[in-house]
């Protein structure tokens, strides 16, 4: 007779409890990666910086960095970048307008499966996956429930069109510094 194997979950309470930085994703501790590495950190920056300048002049939006997302009592996402809106709380509490998560060998499948489908589940209006070693940015927006990529954007202009605030990107300057 084989073994039966519980695995044991988690909820939001106990992820407050935690030390170290952790997301809980369908009940299951995942350890973020270690500190980010300089280009991670120095394009996540940038981006940062050029949202915030975006929305200077809104009274509803803010943009957030590494701030929790509590999306239920047993996922708790810790976006790189999140522009929300209205939001009372001290953590996200509602599906942010925007989410940038910057790519690493090491977080791929996570960004690139794992949380898209949660962010889409969500309804989070656009997610961006930024890749630092090809200086691209790949753009969803949710359509009829479902992410349709926008495109690649290298160089280009992109104006986020749903907005309570008027944002456009523009990825020539945000790359910029990073061109080799």
């Amino acid at each position: 007779m084989g073994s039966v194997y519980a695995i044991e979950t988690y909820t939001y309470e106990d992820y407050k409890l935690w030390k170290g930085d952790w997301e809980l994703i369908d009940g299951l501790p995942l350890a973020m990666a270690p500190s980010p590495m300089r280009d991670h950190q120095r394009i996540g920056a940038e981006l940062l910086s050029f949202l915030a300048d975006e929305v200077r002049e809104c009274e509803e939006c803010e943009v957030v960095y590494e701030l929790d997302y509590i999306v239920d009592s047993e996922n708790v996402l810790r976006p790189d970048i999140a522009l929300i809106c209205g939001e009372e709380s001290d953590y996200i509490r509602k599906a942010p307008k925007i989410v940038i998560e910057i790519v690493s060998s090491s977080t791929a499948r996570r960004d690139e499966k794992v949380k898209f489908e949660i962010y889409e589940r969500e309804k989070v209006l656009y997610y961006i996956l930024v890749y630092p070693k090809t200086l691209d940015a790949k753009i969803y927006k949710i359509e009829n429930n479902i992410y349709q990529k926008q495109g690649d954007f290298t160089k280009e202009k992109y104006l986020f069109d749903e907005l309570e605030c008027k944002v456009e990107v523009d990825f020539k300057e945000v790359f910029k510094k990073f061109k080799r």
